[in-house]
């Protein structure tokens, strides 16, 4: 297990196996910490985005991970997408403590490289991180086009994360 210190350690992540930085080989949006599995096609996104609603209570976060899974899915260009399982939390947490993730699984067949006479299906992890009083939803996404990962596993790593410093979130 490798801690990752993620925006310039303002976020921490534990992760199972060895990721490379992306930004090292190409260009990735500063909203986004992106992290390549070196043994597989695994990827590992980070995104700071605006607030999709200001509730934290467990059914609000179930609507607020169900609209991320479909934003990446639309952002993918999936072909098809389904959610399996959704596992809401209530995201209050006091003031300087990371909340609790509500997390998402599913499949999506998206173009590889692009093209849709090669698609690929994929597993789809996504957990929310909502930060109402930042107006931020903090959003983890892991590709999976091997399938071996557990959803199991992802909530462990999504439970990993730990906001180090607020100010990331001004």
């Amino acid at each position: 297990m490798t801690v990752y210190p993620l925006f310039g350690g303002a976020i921490s992540l534990t992760l199972d196996g060895h990721y490379l930085d992306a930004s090292l080989v190409r260009q990735v949006p500063d909203n986004q910490e992106v992290l390549l599995s070196r043994d597989s096609n695994v990827s590992v996104i980070l995104e700071v985005l605006q607030c999709v609603a200001q509730e934290t209570e467990a059914r609000a976060m179930e609507q607020g991970v169900r609209y991320h899974f479909d934003s990446l899915a639309h952002d993918n260009s999936a072909v098809s997408s389904v959610l399996n399982a959704v596992e809401a939390a209530d995201g209050a947490a006091p003031p300087g403590q990371t909340p609790t993730p509500s997390t998402a699984h599913g499949r999506q067949t998206v173009p590889k490289f692009g093209k849709h006479a090669n698609e690929e299906e994929v597993t789809i992890y996504v957990a929310l991180w909502r930060l109402p009083s930042k107006n931020v939803d903090l959003v983890l996404s892991l590709n999976d086009p091997t399938g071996q990962l557990s959803a199991v596993q992802f909530s462990a790593m999504a439970a990993s994360l730990r906001i180090q410093d607020w100010g990331l979130f001004p």
